[in-house]
């Protein structure tokens, strides 16, 4: 690590060690914290605030990542160091298209997208694969709840996630889906993203279910014009 990452898991450490209210933070009371602070970085990227600010927003979600790592180092599970071999691991196993498998670099590179989108699904899907024949469960979270999981589109995908950027994420590998199985590629069951009930419009929901179907085909019609759905929203409240 760098003398500036070094010298900020020292001063959280002994944050930890002689401040009363930092040293009862666990991971769970830290949840609402990670929660905030991203959302405030969110905000100060999209109304394009100075780089000072945004700088800080920065550093404020690093803070969260130093703190739980901090706090899981204190019991014997891992540190910051951990946190970061974990993420270079993954970042060299999914990005296949760039990194061979001990790090080192592709002798080519894809020309488009769709050729590093589906190396990444692909890489995922091996991924899952051996870890399942491994014995090992990806679907349920650490503190036991489930995962929104099954044969479709939903499946790994956070169940905490905004439900207008659930149903973006969704709805994209819905379509990643279709395009693999048009080209004829492996890809298991349906992606069980349908469209909407016929007949509902703005006007015309009755229940908590039709207005639903009328948000999906809200979200999937944005899409379809490269429009972000959530973002889009914000900014209408933020007009009120």
């Amino acid at each position: 690590m760098s003398a500036a990452v070094d010298r900020l898991v020292g001063v959280v450490r002994l944050l930890r060690e002689h401040c009363l209210w930092t040293a009862a933070l666990t991971h769970s009371s830290l949840v609402t914290y990670l929660i905030e602070e991203s959302y405030e970085l969110v905000e100060a990227i999209e109304d394009g605030q100075p780089e000072e600010e945004l700088r800080g927003e920065l550093a404020d979600v690093l803070l969260q990542v130093v703190l739980h790592a901090e706090i899981a180092r204190e019991r014997g599970a891992f540190d910051l160091d951990g946190v970061a071999e974990a993420l270079t691991a993954k970042l060299v196993r999914r990005n296949r298209h760039v990194f061979t498998p001990d790090g080192g670099l592709q002798p080519s590179f894809p020309a488009t997208v769709a050729e590093i989108i589906a190396s990444w699904d692909e890489a995922k899907r091996q991924e899952k694969a051996s870890a399942q024949a491994a014995g090992q469960d990806l679907a349920p979270e650490r503190d036991g709840s489930p995962r929104l999981v099954g044969p479709d589109a939903l499946e790994g995908l956070p169940r905490h996630l905004p439900a207008l950027a659930l149903a973006q994420k969704a709805l994209g590998r819905a379509e990643r889906r279709r395009a693999l199985d048009a080209a004829g590629l492996p890809d298991g069951p349906t992606d069980g993203v349908t469209s909407a009930s016929p007949g509902v419009t703005s006007a015309g929901f009755a229940t908590e279910e039709e207005l639903g179907d009328f948000l999906l085909d809200t979200v999937r019609a944005a899409r379809a014009r490269g429009l972000d759905a959530e973002r889009a929203l914000r900014a209408a409240v933020g007009r009120l």
